[in-house]
């Protein structure tokens, strides 16, 4: 059940966790069902390729995306009233639906630099929101997601280069020097919501036998004028077909200034949309 509570939370903090969302057993059913379809072969969306001989662990278990756009099971997911129920508390209206993502993030995989998904979706007016169920227990040494809390309320932040010894993408956002960043320990079948602008990432997957896999949902709030072109269609959450505008190719971003010693943000900047290669990395 939703509360009044988990909104005002996600209100001031960008995010909130719902522990136990999902049973076990729809988890194992993900969990296995999803290990099936990555092993019987290739698929839209599979634009790393799939080598499983290669030594890098995210070639030999790539993420799936867009699912939904072929696969039934998923497009149930995508639309599934607990998730509908939560999404639509948090966005005060029921949402639309754009995008589908399996992360397996196999032991040894790298993680995702620090990012706001919004920098992608280019969601205008508004944002997106995403919905993060866990597939197995997650913790630090497996690669759990991290969030800066209150980041939601910062503007769109000027993508800077990233580690790719440390991150499969190759864009992350700076933040200021001790900038709390919170890790986010979940077991499996809890489902972590979020604001598209709320900075978030993990780190590699340190341990030798274990997945980190996350079933995830992009959403919009349902005003939503146009998202980029990579996210149409734009489905309502019973399925049909919404038609909306594509966002522009370029947008405002802030950057940190120092002002009487403190990090303030100053939107200043501007960039361009990411490329192809830069929305796989998303």
């Amino acid at each position: 059940m939703t509360t009044p509570d988990q909104k005002q939370f996600f209100d001031t903090n960008g995010y909130v966790l719902v522990k136990g969302l999902f049973t076990p057993e729809e988890v194992t059913f993900y969990r296995d069902y999803y290990m099936n379809l990555r092993a019987s072969g290739t698929y839209d969306g599979d634009f790393s390729g799939v080598d499983p001989n290669s030594n890098d662990p995210l070639k030999r278990f790539p993420r799936m995306i867009n699912m939904h756009r072929w696969n039934q099971t998923s497009l149930e997911w995508m639309l599934d009233p607990r998730l509908n129920a939560m999404l639509t508390l948090l966005a005060g209206r029921e949402p639309l639906a754009v995008q589908t993502m399996l992360y397996f993030k196999p032991a040894g995989a790298r993680g995702q630099a620090l990012h706001q998904d919004n920098y992608y979706l280019r969601v205008q007016p508004g944002t997106c929101l995403a919905a993060w169920l866990a597939l197995d227990d997650c913790d630090e040494a497996n690669g759990c997601m991290q969030i800066v809390p209150g980041s939601h309320n910062w503007p769109m932040l000027c993508a800077i280069k990233a580690d790719t010894t440390q991150s499969f993408t190759d864009v992350t956002v700076p933040i200021p020097e001790g900038t709390p960043i919170e890790p986010m320990i979940m077991k499996a079948g809890d489902v972590l919501f979020f604001n598209g602008a709320l900075v978030h990432g993990s780190m590699p997957n340190t341990t030798t036998d274990r997945f980190r896999r996350a079933l995830i949902g992009h959403y919009i709030e349902g005003d939503t004028q146009q998202v980029a072109s990579f996210y149409h269609p734009v489905l309502r959450m019973d399925g049909t077909p919404v038609e909306l505008d594509k966002s522009p190719d370029g947008q405002q971003c802030g950057v940190w200034v120092e002002q009487d010693g403190t990090p303030v943000l100053e939107v200043s900047g501007y960039q361009g949309a990411p490329g192809k290669l830069d929305y796989l990395r998303q």
